[in-house]
């Protein structure tokens, strides 16, 4: 059964300019992970850690190779909701950079229900 999808308004902002060929593309890649949002073995999962400087223990990314997006998520594991916090162009230092910003906006707050509807 997936889990509930949500999305910050970054993220949907940031969804909201890429040309309207990849949008089914991004949607059917969180759709996919949203079956089994976990790290491995269990899921699709790939945890972050610390990437460029930023400590992103407990964030999680989707790659996709061909067109070059990056989405980083978190989850709230008693409600089983996946928090979509970036949907980004593949650059890493972008992608962490602007994950690092928003854990620093939001706290732990990437961590609990509180986004709205992807």
């Amino acid at each position: 059964m997936a889990w509930e999808i949500r999305i910050t308004d970054e993220a949907k902002k940031e969804f909201s300019e890429f040309h309207n060929d990849i949008k089914p593309q991004i949607l059917a890649g969180i759709r996919k992970v949203s079956q089994a949002p976990l790290p491995r073995p269990e899921g699709y999962g790939h945890p972050l850690g610390n990437k460029n400087g930023n400590n992103l223990t407990g964030f999680f990314k989707i790659k996709y190779k061909k067109i070059g997006i990056r989405v980083v998520y978190t989850l709230v594991l008693e409600q089983r909701v996946m928090n979509i916090v970036v949907i980004s162009r593949r650059s890493d230092d972008f992608c962490y950079e602007f994950a690092g910003k928003l854990y620093k906006k939001y706290g732990e707050k990437l961590f609990s229900d509180i986004f709205s509807d992807l």
